[in-house]
């Protein structure tokens, strides 16, 4: 990962689909301290634009994540 525009890091978390989403938060900011996990409840509306410093982690009613969590 030559390219400044790369995260360093892990970049999406599949095995966290299904898990509770402070949880799933916590799990994403310590596998990757330079990114910011987002808790967001399905449907809520965000920007299109990308970054290396974000990961939304989508979650139902329940709190639940619904979505591979992943930079962006």
């Amino acid at each position: 990962m030559s390219d400044n525009n790369e995260s360093k890091g892990k970049d999406s978390w599949p095995e966290l689909v299904g898990v509770e989403g402070k949880v799933a938060a916590v799990t994403i900011e310590k596998e990757n301290p330079s990114v910011n996990a987002i808790i967001l409840l399905e449907g809520t509306a965000v920007t299109d634009d990308f970054r290396l410093d974000r990961v939304r982690v989508w979650v139902d009613t329940y709190g639940i994540v619904i979505e591979v969590p992943k930079i962006g």
